[in-house]
């Protein structure tokens, strides 16, 4: 399917939700849930909480519907929705914790042929098991492509906390997939 015409059928469900068409409100929850969910639980320690902060951006995503303005794709509008969603919930929690400084500034990372071995769910069990700081950082520039700037502007955090949260993250990632390997794994 082109993008023009991904963009026709995005349009007419957005337009199907907000003249309360029930199907195209399922349809919609439908298609984008998966994908909800799993960056949900990139964000939550475990299902309960990814699951509850999905339902809390769904009543988000379909409270503001009207003002998506179509010029873009429906689904990075969804994703943004609910990253924020996310962050708020631990903001509201106070779950979130900032160290200052890494500890390690020689981070060598682990080789892709390392993290390529193992599963997605291991991976994602690595992931949720980052302390909160750590993997909200992670999360927005390994992942969802955030940049250092724009991390520190959503957390309200300085560019520094930002990047030495992610250096731990990646120094915590690295020794746990020492763990599940053995001693190094790999020669840096």
């Amino acid at each position: 399917m082109e993008a023009k015409d991904i963009r026709q059928e995005e349009s007419s469900l957005v337009d199907g939700c907000l003249s309360g068409n029930s199907k195209s409100q399922e349809l919609l929850y439908k298609r984008y849930a998966g994908m909800g969910y799993a960056l949900c639980c990139r964000y939550a320690k475990d299902k309960d909480t990814a699951a509850d902060i999905l339902q809390d951006g769904f009543i988000r995503i379909f409270n503001s519907l009207d003002s998506f303005r179509k010029d873009g794709s429906l689904e990075g509008w969804i994703r943004r929705i609910l990253v924020n969603t996310a962050l708020e919930y631990h903001r509201k929690q106070a779950t979130i914790q900032w160290v200052p400084e890494p500890e390690d500034k020689d981070f060598t990372p682990a080789p892709p042929e390392v993290i390529g071995s193992l599963e997605a769910e291991e991976l994602m069990k690595l992931v949720q098991a980052l302390p909160t700081g750590y993997r909200m950082v992670f999360n927005l520039y390994a992942i969802e492509g955030y940049s250092h700037r724009e991390i520190s502007e959503l957390l309200q955090i300085s560019e520094g906390t930002s990047k030495s949260q992610l250096a731990r993250a990646r120094t915590q990632l690295q020794q746990q997939v020492e763990i599940l390997f053995g001693e190094k794994p790999y020669a840096p």
